[in-house]
């Protein structure tokens, strides 16, 4: 990593800024004259508008506006929301039904934004909602994975949103029917709420007839498009910003009614507007995650060599399709359809139902850990059932060394991977050969003791391209202008780390840019991992075109041909000349020339293929049969991230994804009961990890470099949710198989730990 990196640890320049509460968040810099905005929200799950009265909220005190989707449609704005639509099995469209941006003529989940109140302040805006009169005939709601029902959309009679498949049904069906054994699972993937830190909010201010929109996502491009296409504004009256965020994982990354709604309410009112919501606001609105179940099955031959992969999944797509909802999702399930294994034949069939729940598409910590988790769940089941070490088993179905590259049945060309090496540290990072003692020691004291591995890999996704552009100041510093989006994963440092390595720039000097429509006219944003790797391949490519201006400007002022001098990531040498000058005197002596031109420097790149960033995961956890209490006691994670530009900032990312995946696999579960209504709507109700919840966490990189981008960098965003959720189900399948216990989902809670304990012992009697 010497030449596109130094691989330090270096820590976070952003940390002292967010410790001490100089943070700047959508809500700490909204304009000081900003008006409130209040959303009235659908009360119930279904039904059909009867009737709508805002009258008396509009005379309330302090109230300046109340805008109805009637209003919206009035003022000339394109209603519609943006939203993925798949193609069916047969080769029809699947549903692509109207979503507005405020209720029209029907509510279909709990939380949705019906009218907006704008007023002075907050109180008067709540105070008013208080005073509009919704009646609404109710209907049934529609909760389960299942065709028929009350339709939520005249467009999906039977609440069908799409039927999609991928891979090649009838070979599959061959090696199924000529297979020596085979194993099927039935997995279950609880949905979660997403609960960043700081929830969403936006505010919105016009000017000259230009819409300024600040909001706190994952990229300004995605909006500002939508913002346009909206209001029917050209490139140039619109601006969108991203200030500090407080986390992201995928919920922010597409775009919501509320920010239109705001934005119309501004123009209005002729002044800013403000809107940020509270907690359960966040809950009854925020994309969700996860919500299917799947049939996994596996077809080996009789060298427990798999030989066939089939899955078919149910998902639930909420009450619309959302912009980067599950038609998308679909297809990204498909991208780690094998995983790590050598399988050539492969189906996949996912049906997705719309259900009266808000929509389905933010993966926390995301990736694809749905499809990793019902494929190490389905090996850790065929081990069982074939009599098969589950590590072993693994190690018969990798892809070895010597196949890559390798295309993937589903039409991945993974580049490199050296997968039994990092199992085989796995093993003895996590001391496995000493859990039959500790397993033994629980024994004596009452307690089950269970280990769990997965094997995951993921695809980076997003855009394969994106753009870096660096200002040389004259005050010394320098600007680098990036098309990303930092939601706490320490951008500010490592984009400045790196450019310092490549330049010889001091980075307390280099100065992150990102997050403004306006200054950074194109961007990717953050999402799939894709940040670091894509950012810093557009930077490799800005630093190769500054260095190639600034050696042509150098070439007179040194005496020598341009060809002569070389650039060594310090300074500019030249055989025959004694100037050795940094990219900064360079930089001082182009504007002292006027060469204003050589001050600033642009190039975008593509990545010419993904990367496969995959590890090993091995958890252990200790269950208490007396309470359920599951326990997550040693987490031990081995990476192949290829090469870490910063150890350090990568070791945090998979901390708190392992963390999200505990969250997910112990406590946390979104819950709606029959008729749509929320269950789980406050902290009081959801339970999110906490300190306590969480074991020590080893990490160790074992870097195979890709060959798909110069750094030789995986990504790592994502990879302790993916690997997590498997490791620690199997972990605790493996403490309840001895007890009986053949079936158990997440999320194993006390309660439904002591009930499989407690059923399978009084079958027993």
């Amino acid at each position: 990593m010497d030449k596109f990196g130094k691989s330090q640890p270096v820590k976070r320049v952003e940390d002292v800024r967010f410790l001490t509460g100089e943070g700047r968040y959508v809500d700490d810099i909204s304009p000081d004259q900003a008006l409130h905005a209040y959303f009235f929200r659908s009360p119930v799950a279904h039904g059909v508008i009867a009737s709508l009265d805002v009258a008396d909220a509009r005379e309330a005190e302090g109230v300046h506006a109340v805008l109805t989707i009637d209003d919206l449609e009035a003022a000339g704005m394109d209603i519609s929301m943006v939203g993925a639509v798949l193609k069916n099995r047969d080769g029809t469209e699947g549903a692509k039904p109207l979503r507005p941006m405020l209720a029209k003529g029907k509510v279909r989940f709990v939380g949705e934004p019906v009218a907006v109140i704008i007023a002075d302040t907050m109180e008067q805006a709540r105070d008013a909602a208080e005073l509009i009169m919704l009646d609404v005939d109710e209907v049934p709601a529609h909760m389960g994975l299942v065709r028929g029902g009350e339709a939520l959309h005249a467009e999906a009679p039977d609440n069908l949103a799409f039927d999609w498949g991928l891979g090649d049904e009838d070979a599959t069906q061959k090696a199924f029917d000529t297979a020596a054994k085979t194993v099927s699972l039935d997995v279950g993937d609880n949905r979660i709420i997403v609960n960043s830190l700081e929830p969403r909010g936006c505010y919105a201010e016009w000017e000259n007839g230009k819409l300024h929109v600040s909001n706190n996502g994952q990229g300004v491009w995605n909006h500002k498009d939508n913002l346009k296409r909206v209001f029917g504004l050209d490139d140039e009256h619109v601006r969108v910003t991203n200030p500090d965020t407080g986390g992201g994982f995928g919920m922010k990354g597409m775009t919501y009614p509320e920010y239109f709604s705001v934005a119309q309410a501004a123009r209005v009112a002729g002044r800013p507007v403000r809107w940020m919501s509270d907690r359960t606001e966040a809950m009854l609105s925020d994309n969700g995650g996860r919500d299917l179940t799947s049939l996994a099955e596996f077809a080996f031959d009789e060298n427990n060599k798999i030989t066939a992969y089939r899955v078919s999944s149910k998902c639930n797509l909420g009450a619309y399709n959302s912009q980067f909802g599950q038609p998308i999702q679909a297809t990204l399930f498909s991208r780690v359809l094998m995983g790590v294994y050598d399988v050539q034949t492969t189906w996949l069939q996912v049906e997705g139902y719309y259900t009266n729940t808000v929509q389905v598409d933010a993966y926390r910590g995301a990736g694809r850990p749905e499809a990793i988790y019902v494929l190490e769940r389905l090996m850790d089941r065929a081990a069982r059932e074939l009599g098969i070490d589950p590590w072993d088993l693994r190690r018969i179905n990798f892809i070895k060394p010597e196949q890559f590259p390798y295309m993937s049945a589903t039409g991945e060309n993974y580049d490199v991977g050296e997968f039994d090496r990092l199992l085989t540290r796995a093993a003895h990072e996590a001391d496995r050969a000493g859990f039959e003692a500790r397993k033994a020691a629980d024994a004596k004291n009452g307690l089950l003791r269970g280990q769990g591995l997965c094997y995951y890999i993921e695809s980076i996704l997003g855009d394969p391209s994106e753009g870096a552009k660096v200002e040389f100041n004259e005050d010394g510093t320098v600007f680098i202008y990036v098309g990303t989006q930092s939601n706490g994963q320490g951008h500010e440092t490592v984009y400045a780390q790196f450019l310092s390595d490549q330049t010889g720039i001091p980075a307390d000097l280099i100065h992150v840019i990102q997050g403004d429509s306006d200054l950074i006219k194109q961007g990717g944003g953050t999402g799939g991992s894709r940040s670091v790797t894509t950012q810093s391949t557009a930077t490799l490519a800005t630093v190769a075109k500054m260095t190639d201006a600034f050696t042509a400007f150098l070439s007179d002022e040194m005496g020598v041909p341009a060809s002569q001098i070389s650039f060594d990531d310090e300074r500019f040498r030249a055989d025959g000349s004694n100037m050795t000058p940094t990219m900064l005197e360079v930089a001082d002596l182009a504007r002292e020339k006027g060469r204003d031109d050589l001050l600033v420097h642009h190039e975008r790149a593509t990545l010419p293929g993904r990367s496969y960033p995959n590890g090993a995961h091995v958890s252990e956890v200790v269950i208490d049969p007396e309470t359920g209490v599951v326990t997550v006691d040693r987490y031990t994670v081995v990476d192949d991230f290829g090469n870490l530009i910063n150890p350090m900032l990568a070791e945090g990312q998979v901390h708190g994804g392992v963390v999200q995946g505990i969250g997910q696999a112990i406590q946390e579960h979104v819950v709606y009961d029959e008729d749509g209504q929320l269950l789980t709507a406050s902290f009081m109700d959801y339970a999110m990890p906490r300190a306590v919840d969480v074991p020590f966490i080893t990490f160790n990189s074992e870097p195979v470099p890709s060959t798909a981008n110069l750094m030789g960098m995986k990504g790592c965003g994502e990879a302790g949710t993916v690997g997590a959720l498997a490791a620690i189900s199997n972990a605790v399948q493996d403490a309840l198989w001895d007890q009986g216990v053949r079936q158990a989902d997440m999320p194993f809670t006390p309660h439904k730990v002591w009930q499989l304990l407690n059923a399978q012992a009084m079958a027993a009697e």
